[in-house]
């Protein structure tokens, strides 16, 4: 086989597995409707809802391929730092997983799940990451990606929430064997929160946080299409607001500010940004102060009001879970094993749920773990920052600020949708500053 010929395959190989990577990203937003639907109709929910794990290993065996034909891609994945990160936090959560089982801290299923939830997106990075490095199509096509499904979700979040009945979804499996056909603030139904085709109204909002976050950057590049970009931002906004998601929101906020800072080249406009976003600041911390009594603004910006249907308050429960967390990091510093904490904790035999990601992270793999973590995601966010005039990375170093904040209130990264869609899509902006060399 000739020099040139090797090439052709190396490209192929690539190419085939960048359309791969390419519909798996297209069908995440709409992963919890068909798993759904699919589990509710013919049982087996758990093993549809692994359609993208298996997706991801079998990219994965290709990739181990395109290492082994490719030299120079090979000591360039092996000579990463970051690579080597992630595979020193692979190694410590199996070994801290097998601790946490052989105790009987977690059973397999929750193991199962645990290592599922923890690992998937950091693979799917790595997968995405060879994959760019050898071709092209992802850079190109990585928008359409984005967009195209965003749109679909958030038309389809506003018709739920002002055309459809409430329990629309119910007509697709959705219940209270699979996946609630709605939420409500505080239990009541006057409030309902939109959720649309994720997995509930907080991972659509979280989700809406990345998409409104692109669709700014993009609209502000391509100047042509800022009317359908605009009327997007909107629609996603409004949609966002009925989440009733306040951790979405404040995300929202910082992820938005952080991408004025670095497309900015003007410091009037920065200027303006401060001076606006502190009249802003000040005008709703008033406005919620003054009707602080209203029904609308205790249920949408508190979560509960005096007419309560809840016999706990939201805000007191998340504030004694993450208590409790801290509380356990405390007493077991090394981590009890993955699904040990977290939502897959809940398939075990005692379910442990911080409502803080970093705090998860800490109970199942202990400090040095979240040390790892920390590293990890601080090294993706410098790559991504030191490349902030390129569009893709600018607007994921953005989000990545605005979803940190999130994660402090809840475990974001454990929604499939959100993770593997911006893991992935980090994947295709680091991999564009590595040299295709053939």
């Amino acid at each position: 086989m000739t020099a040139k010929t090797a090439v052709r395959n190396r490209s192929k190989l690539a190419n085939y597995m960048a359309w791969v990577v390419l519909a798996v990203l297209f069908l995440l937003p709409f992963h919890a409707f068909f798993t759904t639907w699919a589990g509710a109709n013919f049982n087996y929910q758990d093993q549809f809802r692994v359609w993208k794990e298996v997706i991801i290993l079998v990219l994965a065996v290709g990739c181990v391929g395109l290492l082994g034909r490719d030299k120079a891609l090979r000591q360039q994945f092996l000579k990463s730092k970051l690579a080597r990160l992630i595979g020193l936090y692979v190694i410590l959560g199996l070994l801290r997983t097998a601790y946490g089982y052989n105790q009987g801290i977690t059973n397999f299923e929750s193991s199962a799940y645990g290592m599922i939830g923890s690992f998937r997106y950091l693979i799917f990075f790595l997968v995405v990451w060879l994959i760019a490095s050898r071709s092209t199509v992802l850079q190109k096509w990585w928008s359409f990606a984005v967009t195209a499904p965003a749109t679909i979700v958030i038309l389809f979040g506003l018709l739920q929430q002002f055309v459809l009945d409430r329990n629309f979804l119910a007509h697709f499996g959705y219940g209270p064997d699979t996946t609630s056909a709605f939420q409500g603030v505080d239990n009541k139904t006057e409030y309902a929160r939109a959720q649309s085709t994720l997995r509930g109204p907080n991972p659509l909002g979280a989700y809406l946080v990345v998409v409104i976050t692109f669709l700014t950057g993009l609209g502000y590049k391509f100047k042509s299409y800022r009317f359908s970009y605009g009327f997007l931002i909107v629609a996603a906004s409004v949609l966002l607001f009925f989440s009733y998601s306040r951790s979405a929101w404040i995300g929202l906020a910082i992820s938005l500010a952080t991408w004025i800072l670095l497309a900015s080249k003007s410091k009037k406009v920065l200027n303006y940004m401060a001076i606006m976003s502190l009249t802003s600041v000040v005008i709703i911390g008033s406005s919620i102060f003054i009707f602080r009594n209203n029904n609308y603004v205790q249920n949408t910006i508190f979560h509960t009001d005096e007419t309560s249907a809840s016999s706990t308050s939201t805000n007191t429960v998340r504030i004694q879970a993450i208590t409790d967390g801290l509380q356990d990091v405390m007493k077991h510093p090394l981590g009890q094993g993955l699904g040990s904490a977290g939502p897959a904790s809940a398939r075990g035999p005692a379910p442990k749920i911080a409502e803080n990601y970093y705090i998860q992270v800490a109970q199942e793999v202990g400090i040095v773990g979240l040390l790892l973590y920390l590293a990890i995601t601080f090294s993706v966010g410098y790559r991504l920052f030191q490349k902030r005039t390129d569009l893709l990375s600018q607007v994921l170093f953005a989000s990545l600020i605005g979803i940190s904040v999130i994660n402090l209130v809840s475990h974001a990264w454990m929604d499939d949708t959100l993770s593997l869609l911006w893991w992935g899509l980090a994947g295709i902006a680091v991999a564009s500053s590595m040299k295709h060399k053939y």
